[in-house]
């Protein structure tokens, strides 16, 4: 096998999750050439990856802008950008029109990927092996079956992420100059704000570790306004002065901050899962998604224990608060998921208790 592309036109936490499929591919065509397509954005959950020799970025909110002749023209250029690489295999990880598309318009020998699940490309057969979708997995699991449809074994599951040393001297100095030794790290917003947890109960976590516990507390968050200004919000509501560094960080950075720190604190967030891949204890709390599909994955085990159900959950050295009313509701015009206005305090300070 020459050269594989591997196509994941996801967000940040799905491409992460995918790397355990990328070492696999490598170990098994150790020769293999291998890229990834990937929206803009996501490029850093691989770059730098010793397994990946290529990143093709689509710049879906830039296209989009453009005119419908425009798009025309870009979408007819990545494609031909595709197709004159000559791939022996393209696998899909998705089940979106675009990568189907792709794979069908890419002219490999070798084709695998999920079924297209509506429109025209769902009536027409452009993969030799179909993955299954409708199973209840992991995602690093339901990536991982296409090394079974390719009849190998998996070799390992350990979602990885890299940086440079650049990365690992910033981040050293940003800390050596706020005198910050132990610490955990919080990121307690999520793109998607009904995955947020309430405002004050937050600010009451980031007051107990460093008033209780004795921890200082570092918050990150993205550079949206949206994000920022919720951040502001939960740290008005604090007692204590926790060091924030949102909107100050790259996703490399927050990913080694994460890896130096001695509890990573927050919800269902690519951080998050950024967080476990680095093997820092993550406690998490998740009202808004499934637990079985995206919990923080444990990379000293070959399998995912978390359940989807109420209850205090383990897996290894991660800890969880599972809340399973996904019902969506309105407060001030903020959407909010039922389950995350439902896990307390209380609750929520027992894995703490039990991690530090």
């Amino acid at each position: 096998m020459d050269k594989i592309l591997v196509v994941k036109f996801r967000n940040i936490g799905d491409v992460l999750l995918s790397t355990p499929l990328i070492s696999n591919l490598k170990n098994i065509y150790p020769d293999s050439q291998i890229d990834m397509a990937l929206n803009k954005g996501c490029e850093d959950m691989v770059s730098n990856n010793p397994n990946v020799d290529n990143i093709i970025i689509y710049d879906r909110p830039r296209i989009k802008k453009l005119g419908i002749f425009a798009q025309l023209k870009e979408e007819i250029r990545f494609t031909r950008n595709i197709r004159n690489n000559h791939y022996d295999m393209v696998i899909n990880l998705t089940e979106g029109d675009r990568g189907a598309q792709l794979a069908f318009l890419s002219g490999a020998k070798s084709k695998l990927g999920f079924p297209v699940r509506k429109g025209l490309l769902s009536k027409i057969k452009i993969f030799d092996k179909l993955g299954d979708d409708k199973k209840w997995q992991h995602t690093v699991e339901k990536d991982l079956q296409f090394i079974n449809l390719l009849d190998k074994e998996v070799d390992n599951k350990e979602v990885k992420i890299y940086w440079s040393s650049m990365v690992e001297q910033e981040v050293d100095k940003i800390l050596a100059d706020n005198n910050i030794k132990q610490f955990v790290h919080i990121h307690p917003v999520s793109r998607w704000m009904f995955k947020c947890w309430e405002d004050d109960r937050m600010a009451k976590i980031i007051d107990y570790l460093q008033q209780d516990k004795g921890v200082k507390v570092v918050i990150t968050g993205a550079p949206v306004k949206k994000e920022l200004d919720r951040i502001d919000k939960i740290l008005s509501l604090c007692k204590t002065r926790p060091i924030n560094l949102s909107s100050k960080l790259t996703l490399k950075h927050l990913a080694y901050l994460s890896s130096k720190a001695k509890l990573f604190f927050g919800v269902d967030t690519a951080p998050m899962h950024m967080a476990a891949a680095t093997n820092t204890p993550v406690a998490t709390l998740f009202g808004a998604s499934n637990p079985v599909i995206w919990g923080p994955w444990n990379n000293n085990s070959d399998k995912q224990l978390f359940q989807d159900e109420d209850s205090i959950q383990t897996n290894g050295l991660h800890y969880m608060v599972v809340n399973m009313n996904h019902e969506i509701l309105y407060e001030n015009k903020v959407k909010k998921s039922k389950g995350m206005t439902l896990i307390g305090f209380e609750q929520t300070k027992q894995i703490i208790d039990l991690l530090i």
